[in-house]
């Protein structure tokens, strides 16, 4: 698909001819920016890269075949064999022709085979036959091609205490050995999508991106490392995006816009129809032009929802207003569906002439709606981040994301720090925030229960580790989507920078001030998190089931600490199960779509 996208600008590209000595395709893998190279993109293969800095084809071969349980144990003695800081050293000089390219280090099936054929004189058939052995660990067959081996390197003039030793040493390799040329085969390949992505990064990733559409955890990744890529990724457009990820000109450089194909609910049908009659007619002027036009049984009331949440129609109005005009849109559609039945024209011969459009005024969307819609719609926020507006708040008092991976001189940022359970937090401590995306439990040996949590702001994501003591303190502020400030100690133990938490606090939009010196004062008996009462909503009873549900969508996507209660026409209090983070916002977005109900935010004693 990359190279497809390439090719159409007019760039000449052969994938299978590239030279494998393509200086800035392993400048990427030497700085480890793997992320979407094959087999090369997880963390611990990203360290390993930055201290290998492979330099030529074999490197990334050996990569390939070490990086597994068993031989990864050797890597660090693969790296510092080539850089010298450890000697390379052969039993027998005649064992340098096999090993020489991997450093006297044996990590292919392949030279097992060639070692047999040179010092021993085996066929091709007998060498492929101690293959089998060494890497079936068959007991009978191995301890016959032990003999064979050994009387077949003392004929070939090696002493046969030096030929004991080269079996003793070659034994343990049963456990570990690779093929090569399957290693070749996925080097390759790696080899092919570090040089796309090193020459060609807006296409590649466009591509990788339609690659994981289906997968919003991945997506979410994806387009964070597009951010640090410097590459502009853009919400999908009615006009613009195609079915897939493409690359597009904004601003008078290259973007990368969403596909229509990834917004859920909206159907394969209904993408081809917006696309082939874009292609066709040409962009849609306005909402008229696209309801006229776009005539498919897949052009419904949901499809049109989730075009108009996700911002595919922001160029003909705020979505707010869009969504609250929705049965005069639909109306509109059916209207024109009629004419052309009828087959009702205009004096020029298009089918469709109607009145105006009319549209009734309304409140604008609030962002975190805006927000919530496009997380659910498209897997993650797209247009702004959550925790931006908090972010403004805290000021120079808290470091972003991207600061705490890479550091810069920044108030927030103290002297080193040894967190109390005796773990060496790093030479950092920072306070942050962002929103809680992934969190992962974990029981450690005592029975006592920690986690991983990764936490993501507009710069980027990071994983916080959070010991036992953190968490039974702060057990609230760890839940998924949660808005969350955090200070802890940074550990580059791996190479890869992840903060252990010391303390830990639930923001709350227009409260900040109050998290931020709960995280000052620590986590002393006098220091407590902000205290929040209850949200009582009193709804109409003409209130469709609709919106009942789109209310409850709404405060899922807004969690927090503070319960939300309905009021029944009988005036009985029922608890909806929900949390959520009281604010401005909030309100807004309830009040637009509850109407004339009544929202009554009771104070901590109030709640009882």
């Amino acid at each position: 698909h990359a190279v497809n996208m390439i090719r159409a600008r007019g760039v000449t590209i052969d994938i299978d001819t590239l030279p494998r000595t393509d200086a800035a395709a392993y400048a990427l893998l030497q700085a480890g920016l793997s992320t979407g190279v094959f087999q090369l993109e997880s963390g611990g293969m990203k360290r390993y890269l930055k201290d290998l800095k492979p330099s030529e084809f074999e490197d990334i071969i050996a990569m390939v075949a070490l990086y597994r349980p068993g031989p990864m144990e050797l890597i660090p003695e693969y790296i510092d064999r080539k850089f010298g800081r450890k000697p390379v050293e052969y039993l027998h000089p005649k064992l340098k022709t096999v090993l020489g390219n991997t450093y006297g280090i044996m990590v292919y099936q392949e030279q097992l085979m060639q070692l047999a054929r040179e010092l021993a004189g085996f066929s091709m058939s007998e060498a492929d036959t101690l293959r089998k052995a060494v890497g079936k660990k068959i007991k009978k067959l191995l301890d016959e091609q032990r003999e064979k081996l050994i009387q077949g390197m003392v004929a070939n003039e090696i002493p046969e205490k030096t030929a004991r030793k080269i079996w003793e040493w070659i034994e343990p390799f049963a456990r570990y050995g690779f093929n090569r040329s399957h290693a070749a085969c996925y080097a390759l390949i790696a080899y092919q999508t570090a040089f796309l992505k090193a020459h060609f990064p807006h296409e590649f990733m466009a591509a990788l991106l339609t690659a994981e559409r289906g997968n919003t955890d991945r997506l979410s990744i994806l387009i964070q490392e597009c951010r640090e890529m410097g590459i502009p990724v853009l919400g999908p457009d009615v006009n613009e995006s195609a079915a897939l990820f493409t690359v597009v000109e904004s601003k008078g450089a290259p973007a990368v816009r969403f596909g229509l194909a990834a917004i859920k609910n909206v159907g394969e049908h209904l993408v081809e129809s917006l696309v082939a009659e874009r292609t066709a007619h040409g962009p849609f002027s306005d909402l008229t032009d696209l309801l006229i036009r776009v005539q498919d049984k897949d052009f419904n009331k949901k499809s049109l929802e989730c075009l108009i949440r996700t911002g595919t129609l922001d160029r003909f109005g705020e979505r707010g207003h869009l969504l609250a005009n929705m049965e005069q849109l639909l109306g509109y559609g059916r209207a024109v569906a009629r004419d052309a039945l009828a087959g009702q024209t205009n004096l020029f011969g298009g089918v469709g002439a109607r009145a105006e459009l009319r549209l009734v005024s309304a409140d604008p969307a609030p962002e975190r709606l805006r927000l919530g819609w496009e997380k659910d719609l498209l897997g993650l926020y797209l247009s702004a981040h959550p925790f931006t507006a908090s972010a403004r708040v805290f000021g120079q008092a808290v470091v972003s994301i991207a600061e705490v991976k890479h550091p810069l001189s920044h108030q927030a940022t103290e002297g080193s720090s040894k967190d109390s359970e005796g773990h060496r937090g790093g030479e950092r401590s920072v306070t942050f925030g962002g929103i809680i995306t992934r969190v992962k439990r974990i029981v450690t040996k005592k029975g006592d229960a920690m986690l991983f949590a990764e936490v993501e702001d507009a710069t980027g994501a990071l994983e916080v580790v959070v010991f036992p003591r953190v968490l039974t303190a702060t057990p609230q502020a760890w839940m998924v989507e949660t808005m969350v400030l955090i200070r802890g100690n940074v550990s580059e133990k791996d190479g890869t920078p992840k903060v252990l938490a010391d303390i830990a606090v639930q923001i709350i939009p227009d409260q900040e001030r109050d998290a931020l010196r709960f995280i000052g004062g620590g986590m002393q008996a006098s220091a407590r998190p902000p205290e929040v009462g209850r949200l009582v909503l009193t709804l109409s009873d003409a209130l469709p089931p609709a919106r009942l549900s789109e209310l409850r969508e709404f405060l899922v996507a807004s969690p927090g600490s503070m319960p939300v209660f309905v009021r029944s026409s009988t005036g009985r209090l029922v608890s909806t199960g929900v949390r959520v983070a009281p604010s401005s916002e909030l309100r807004a977005g309830i009040r637009a779509i509850i109407g004339e109900g009544t929202i009554v935010e009771e104070d901590a004693l109030m709640a009882g």
